[in-house]
């Protein structure tokens, strides 16, 4: 078992972003056709010939392979703006999960992504530093310099640098949390990863299941009738969160705290939206709970919107039916 992510393996649409890739190591631009039917395509794509689904749809711009950093060959992202509006477009930054260790921006598109292009989201799909390349804070500190980019660059892409949001799952949905709490935050910036001008602001976040508090998870899972994550537990030396700070999380209570998304609660946060299953045995749905409870405190109200999802486990594909999504959508529109 492992964390996953908000992005579910598409073959056939990742094998037609790599052969855009194809190039080289520098950044290309090709033209895509996604189709328009949004609960269909996940299971087109699982299909054995998918290709059809994707004649007579929705086209993006696609550029791939753009360097936002230049500490690590991971800071890469791919983005896809509308072909269709005039823009400035709002960007939503896709941050995968994988438990910190694993996931890549190059398997980019699910439904949920899909309909944010129609929708008149431009879409940024980063990778970061995983935990086996950087402990934390790397990986927020790279997530920080990918919205940074995006704002210097804003007008070479015809994007919106004023409306700024993120959407993760699992670990991403932790590290989109962490952006949307920690605005300005010293300890988790670093301005020399580039653009040191601009802000690293978002005004929105949607965090599906993602982590918070490390060390309080094993003990919520047991409370729920889950066994021990990977039959070991969180605390672990060889769990995600423990390889993430580089060392078991018992043993570095003050890293972990900087890890946690509370502790940088203050006004001006950005509107969250959490999505949780209750059925989660490797994220504790608590973990969401108490983020909501100290967001209520902290932050102005009704700034944050807790949703327990009845019977979902993790990376539940129900996340992603077009009922839920275009629910996003629109807390999306509503607070960028």
């Amino acid at each position: 078992m492992r964390y996953h992510g908000a992005v579910r393996p598409l073959a056939a649409l990742a094998a037609l972003l790599l052969a855009a890739c194809s190039t080289g190591p520098e950044s290309s631009t090709t033209a895509l056709t996604f189709p328009t039917n949004f609960d269909d395509v996940q299971q087109s794509f699982e299909s054995p010939d998918p290709i059809v689904t994707l004649q007579g749809g929705m086209s993006t711009q696609a550029v791939t392979g753009i360097k936002y950093a230049t500490r690590s060959p991971s800071e890469l992202l791919d983005l896809y703006v509308p072909t269709t509006g005039k823009g400035p477009f709002p960007i939503v930054l896709w941050i995968h999960g994988g438990g910190w260790r694993s996931g890549s921006r190059t398997l980019p598109s699910n439904s949920a992504q899909l309909a944010l292009v129609k929708s008149g989201f431009a879409v940024a799909s980063i990778d970061y530093r995983l935990s086996q390349q950087a402990i934390f804070p790397a990986q927020i500190q790279d997530v920080k310099a990918a919205v940074r980019w995006l704002r210097a660059n804003a007008s070479s892409y015809n994007l919106d640098p004023a409306r700024v949001g993120a959407w993760g799952a699992s670990a991403g949905g932790h590290l989109a949390a962490l952006l949307g709490t920690s605005s300005g935050a010293a300890s988790l910036t670093d301005l020399s990863l580039g653009n040191a001008m601009y802000s690293d602001k978002v005004s929105a976040v949607v965090d599906f299941f993602g982590p918070v508090t490390f060390r309080a998870m094993d003990g919520q899972l047991a409370s729920n009738g889950c066994k021990p994550y990977a039959g070991v537990g969180h605390a672990a030396a060889s769990s995600p969160p423990s390889l993430l700070v580089g060392a078991p999380i018992n043993s570095v209570p003050a890293l972990v705290n900087a890890a946690d998304p509370r502790s940088y609660l203050g006004a001006g946060d950005a509107a969250m939206l959490i999505q949780h299953g209750t059925k989660d045995c490797q994220v504790p749905h608590q973990q969401s709970i108490g983020l909501q409870s100290a967001f209520g405190k902290k932050v102005k109200p009704g700034t944050v919107t807790y949703q327990s999802m009845a019977g979902y486990t993790h990376g539940d594909k129900r996340f992603y039916t077009t009922a839920n999504v275009a629910q996003v959508i629109s807390f999306l529109k509503a607070n960028m």
